[in-house]
């Protein structure tokens, strides 16, 4: 039953964000003033009288950037919306079912809008505090306009003393002034400090708002409120331990005289050297409540105090992304274990709104992150996971500059940068086709083939052999790291997404791009296989250094590398460790391709320890504990440890046949499940000497393929078997 309400949601959400909303909105968006500025809070209340509750009555509710909403005194959404930008300028809408909240007479509907007020690298400011509420079913209208009544808590919600959160966030500090609201502010009917409204002087689907999508993911999954697991005090300052980095809304309970501040932050307040997200509380007098409003992130929560406040209690609520942890793989290697759950711990801290970079320096769906971590998503959660990614790609589509070109940080308007080698990697094998072939979904497709066949054949040049122009873009980064041949990156990279687009063209019967992208694909191959084979591996001419294991990776996935020239390339790999977290993954993945599991674990042995601090739940951004120590690009591995040690990889779109060939190197037991379209794939492996006992389990309706004892391929349908491998 879950399987399939996960497949109903995927499937009612699949067509919401390629299309406006279809039906008119009866709602107009208020507000209090004309002109917001930065960390603008605003609350709108509506009193409704109802003579019978409906069956049903489905919200939509619009705003930027985010909401609380309270009916009867009962919190329904907390923190509803997504930042702005399905495509420029445009806005996302919630959809939320409130009849189970309303009674027959006198019902109380509350709204508290946060308004960021500001751009940052995931999300494009508007510069309006506004609300659009439209809920409509027969014999029931309860829609925004005139009739509202709403108030400027400019006093009670200010911006936090100190440095702001550096420019590439748009979140500000919050401070709450616990002083001027009476507790059930939220409850009463009418009265102080509500008062009339405006309607703005533009309709819904008009600027400064623009075009309205559905929400196409869904609400925060609330993980309740917590104790800490551990919890010190140190003069002034509570340090609290959560169990691993999550996203954290601050709780505490204190008596207090009135006027105290209460600072409020994490271990993650300053990240290589940028300043995060903080959080004030101003104390009324007596004992109290709060809940911080922005969410924070980190393995420790501090609470710095004043003297005489006393602290009665402290907790904290998770919030995340609506999806399951169904994925698992553990082995006979600790460290291996170790590296897949801190890889699972920081993936879910890197999704929100988009695929971020980290969640607390940049929040930011750079495209290079996005590749690994929607490759990463299908190994270690639920398919709700897929919604994320589809959003992301469907974004980096829309966001085109008018001549083609793709880039990223999106949603943005105060930063953003063409890495053409990244959006490569996007729009190819790895990025938008593995995304559509791994979740099965296919509707993407004719959604974004013509802004990924502009970007491949109008953006990019080539020169009198046929073969592509090196472009430096925005920001000529290839990958972090010293010993780029970003030319031969470059040709492997366009090979790639020339066999994505092949592959998305075949699909939609475009016979004359199919041939246009092979006959082009075997050009670079050729150059490659001739031209730039220097008998220990591909170089350009124009790069006079040491190997590029880079390279070599991507030629070996690409599948252009002849058997008889591997033994070469695995010389590189044993010299060469010039790959960073982002792209060493392809090196694992060809070593596997090789036949060389054994070395790809030798490799991870090698270098992951250096981004695992001892203790820790996530990973770190660059080896040697650089950057942040929360980027899920690090966390590439996880797709090799699943495919290739454990070697389940789809066969047919979103695993409706798939095949187990494991190559187990060092290994001799793993235990995984990867959850698909077509349903939960679970595998035991054991290994004496070149045997491999299985016990797999295949979901109905799905066909597996594995080599048998002779060599010879079998085909095992639903149910579980048990089969030896030699």
């Amino acid at each position: 039953m879950k399987k399939i309400l996960v497949a109903l949601f995927l499937m009612l959400t699949l067509v919401s964000f390629s299309r406006a909303e279809e039906y008119a909105w009866k709602g107009r968006w208020i507000s209090k003033e004309a002109q917001c500025r930065p960390n603008t809070w605003m609350a709108f209340k509506k009193v409704v009288q109802l003579d019978q509750v409906p069956a049903s009555l489905e919200a939509r509710i619009a705003v930027d950037s985010r909401y609380w909403m309270w009916i009867n005194g009962e919190m329904v959404v907390r923190e509803g919306a997504l930042k702005r930008g399905p495509a420029i300028g445009d806005t996302y809408y919630d959809k939320v079912e409130i009849a189970p909240y309303l009674r027959a007479g006198e019902n109380v509907i509350t709204v508290l809008v946060w308004h960021f007020g500001k751009s940052g690298f995931s999300h494009m400011n508007s510069g309006t505090c506004a609300l659009l509420f439209d809920a409509v079913a027969p014999g029931v209208e309860i829609v925004s306009d005139r009739s509202w009544r709403g108030t400027a808590l400019a006093t009670v919600f200010t911006t936090a003393e100190g440095p702001e959160p550096n420019y590439r966030l748009p979140e500000s500090n919050i401070r709450y002034d616990a002083r001027i609201l009476p507790e059930d502010w939220y409850k009463s009917t009418e009265g102080r400090p509500f008062s009339s409204v405006i309607e703005m002087g533009f309709a819904p689907g008009q600027a400064p708002m623009g075009r309205l999508v559905e929400r196409p993911i869904p609400q925060w999954k609330d993980f309740g409120l917590k104790h800490y697991e551990a919890v010190r005090q140190s003069r002034d300052t509570v340090y609290c331990r959560v169990p691993y980095n999550c996203h954290v809304a601050p709780w505490l309970k204190v008596d207090a005289p009135e006027g105290r501040v209460i600072r409020i932050e994490t271990d993650h307040r300053i990240v290589t050297g940028a300043e995060c997200v903080r959080a004030e509380y101003v104390t009324k007098a007596g004992v109290q409540e709060f809940e911080c409003y922005g969410w924070m992130n980190g393995e420790e929560v501090k609470y710095i105090v004043p003297e005489d406040v006393k602290v009665l209690d402290v907790q904290y609520r998770e919030t995340g992304f609506d999806t399951e942890f169904t994925g698992r793989f553990t082995c006979d290697d600790d460290f291996l274990n170790d590296y897949w759950k801190r890889a699972q711990r920081t993936m879910y801290v890197c999704m929100r709104d988009t695929y971020y970079d980290c969640p607390d320096r940049e929040r930011a769906q750079w495209w290079g992150d996005e590749v690994n971590e929607l490759n990463e998503a299908f190994f270690v959660f639920d398919r709700k996971s897929d919604l994320l990614a589809r959003k992301g790609i469907l974004e980096l589509a829309a966001w085109a500059k008018p001549d083609g070109v793709l880039y990223a940080p999106i949603p943005c308007s105060n930063y953003y940068k063409e890495l053409p080698l990244q959006i490569l990697a996007s729009v190819g094998w790895y990025g938008f086709r593995n995304y559509a072939y791994y979740s099965g979904d296919d509707t993407v497709i004719p959604l974004v083939y013509d802004a990924m066949h502009k970007y491949l054949h109008e953006v990019w040049q080539v020169d009198a052999d046929g073969m592509p122009i090196y472009r430096t873009g925005d920001w000529d980064w290839p990958d972090a790291g010293a010993h780029q041949d970003p030319v031969g990156q470059l040709h492997m990279w366009y090979y790639l997404a020339l066999k994505a687009e092949a592959a998305f063209a075949r699909h939609l019967g475009k016979a004359d791009d199919v041939a246009k992208c092979e006959a082009m694909m075997q050009r670079i191959a050729d150059k490659f296989n001739t031209d730039w084979w220097t008998g220990a591996g591909y170089k350009t001419p124009g790069h006079p250094d040491v190997m590029d294991d880079r390279v070599q990776a991507l030629a070996v996935v690409a599948g252009i590398v002849p058997a008889e020239r591997y033994p070469a390339i695995l010389k590189v790999f044993s010299e060469e460790y010039h790959a960073t977290t982002y792209m060493q993954r392809y090196v694992l993945e060809a070593l596997c391709m090789m036949g060389r599991p054994d070395l790809a674990q030798e490799r991870m042995h090698k270098l992951y320890p250096t981004v695992m601090t001892p203790g820790g739940t996530t990973l770190w951004e660059h080896w040697n504990f650089d950057g942040t120590n929360n980027h899920a690009w690090t966390g590439g591995a996880v797709t090799v440890m699943g495919e290739y040690f454990a070697g389940i990889k789809p066969t047919a779109p979103g695993f409706k046949t798939f095949e187990v060939a494991p190559q187990m190197g060092t290994l001799k037991h793993i235990d995984t499940a990867i959850d698909t379209a077509s349903g939960l794939i679970e595998a035991v492996l054991d290994r004496k000497g070149k045997t491999v006992s299985l016990t797999l389990t295949v979901p109905e309706g799905v066909v597996a393929t594995v080599p048998g004892a002779t060599g010879r391929k079998k085909t095992f349908g639903a149910g579980t078997h048990r089969i030896v491998i030699k």
